[in-house]
């Protein structure tokens, strides 16, 4: 009788077990279960559209979804209130999921298929919304994942506040928060699918500062010395300027302050400059003449300047090892299909682009594999990809077409259109997180490549010094 007891005992055990080892499959398919929740998610933070450093709800609410998920949450990192980190794990090795969720200024849109402001101080028109939740969901599912199969390791979400300037990751990078890291994974919204080695420029930027001397412009000029003209020389001198730096090189500025009333002379004025290019010596060189000529503007316009550090990012290193493995997943995942609404809405936004109607194809196939790009814009992604081997990929959350930063950009993100794109991308970082603990082989090659790209008498510098995190710089 003991011996049926403990044989059927034994018997439901293994039928358990062998219920409780959960395939990749049945991890994808409990992601499309979730799909309307991690929607919900999304829509929360689009709807919040807080800017850098300023994300409390939205931080708050990731928060709040991986600890009820059983992760243990470390908040204010770094020294910046929104930063945080949460992590589930047995030993093993720490794969990393890095999640972004701050808005930029100035492009508040309903999600509609033509211009119209939600009223709102900012908007997501980079699709960091979809960033942090895809990423939340990811390491989630990688949780459910190591525990169902009893695997030793650990996931760890970071919660990367103003990625938008605000180079929220360097300051994480510069604590030390990555150095037991083996692998960090990321992922980007776009307008169409693609796995392939990236590329960010290096840059540095600061608000320049000049004090000058009121008075009436009219009544008494020749006592006034005026800041925005120190602004305005400045100006001058770093648009000459442009002839002489590397093509590849990109420089940017916005006048933030320039007075308030013509008839008085300004006796304060700031302007913001970005310095950009794929190699970060360049860059500070870039920015040291940009210094000089604020000197010199105010030297010859009688006032004084300084300046505040705003951020610094080093370019992207990419990890072929990785990135081949991410783009297989990528294809195994596939791409975006619109439902019939999904394309009225698409063809509208396409036409406010300039096209005759989307191009659905984009969307729903996978660009071929490349293993090298072209730079464009920076992230701050970079400083994490000098530290860890780091590896991402971009899904088709916006029409095809669509740029970065634009209102169609934040139109797309707010419908189901950018929610389907941000599952891809869930979907595909859970498969290669899976790939990535279950061999020991890939982390070990993706950290040698790491050592050789980097060179191996690398110093890690953030090229933002060693300024506190500029908390305010959106205010």
């Amino acid at each position: 009788m003991r011996k049926l007891i403990y044989s059927l005992v034994l018997t439901s055990l293994i039928s358990f077990m062998g219920h409780a080892q959960k395939t990749t499959q049945d991890i994808l398919k409990n992601l499309d279960k979730k799909s309307e929740t991690y929607g919900t998610i999304a829509q929360n933070i689009w709807e919040f559209a807080e800017m850098g450093y300023l994300e409390e709800q939205s931080s708050a609410l990731l928060q709040k979804t991986l600890s009820d998920e059983g992760f243990s949450i470390k908040t204010g990192v770094a020294g910046i209130p929104t930063a945080f980190i949460a992590e589930y794990g047995n030993g093993g090795p720490i794969i990393a999921i890095l999640g972004e969720f701050d808005a930029l200024p100035g492009l508040s849109q309903q999600a509609v298929p033509e211009k119209l402001s939600a009223d709102k101080a900012a908007g997501h028109a980079c699709g960091h919304h979809l960033f942090g939740t895809a990423s939340t969901a990811a390491a989630i599912a990688v949780k459910e994942w190591m525990l169902a199969n009893n695997v030793k390791g650990t996931i760890r979400f970071y919660g990367c506040p103003a990625e938008e300037g605000g180079s929220g990751k360097v300051y994480m990078v510069r604590e030390g928060l990555f150095n037991d890291v083996d692998v960090a994974l990321h992922w980007h919204p776009g307008s169409e699918n693609e796995a392939n080695a990236g590329a960010a420029l290096a840059n540095k930027s600061a608000k320049f500062r000049f004090h000058g001397i009121s008075a009436h412009a009219a009544g008494a000029p020749e006592k006034g010395r005026s800041a925005l003209d120190g602004v305005e020389a400045m100006d001058m001198m770093v648009n000459m300027m442009r002839e002489h730096i590397p093509s590849e090189a990109r420089i940017h500025y916005v006048i933030t302050q320039g007075g308030k009333a013509p008839n008085v002379v300004p006796d304060f004025a700031e302007v913001y400059y970005y310095a950009r290019h794929g190699q970060r010596d360049v860059v500070i060189d870039i920015f040291d003449r940009i210094v000089k000529a604020a000197e010199g503007a105010a030297l010859g316009t009688g006032t004084t300047m300084d300046y505040e550090m705003i951020g610094g990012t080093h370019e992207l290193l990419p990890n072929l090892t990785l990135q081949k493995l991410m783009y297989d997943n990528l294809v195994k995942v596939g791409g975006v299909n619109y439902s019939a609404e999904e394309k009225e809405f698409a063809d509208k936004i396409a036409v406010s682009l300039g096209y005759d109607k989307a191009n659905l194809d984009l969307a729903k196939n996978i660009e071929p594999y490349k293993t090298e790009a072209k730079a464009y814009g920076s992230t701050d992604v970079g400083d994490v990809s000098f530290t860890v081997p780091t590896v991402g990929l971009g899904t088709a959350t916006w029409v095809p077409g669509t740029p970065a930063h634009s209102w169609q950009a934040v139109a797309a993100g707010g419908t189901t259109i950018g929610k389907k794109g941000m599952m891809v991308a869930a979907k595909t970082l859970t498969l290669t997180a899976i790939d990535i603990l279950k061999s020991k082989d890939i982390i070990m090659k993706a950290k040698q490549e790491l050592m050789e790209r980097r060179g191996k008498d690398f110093t890690y510098i953030p090229l933002l010094g060693d300024r506190a995190p500029a908390l305010d710089y959106r205010k």
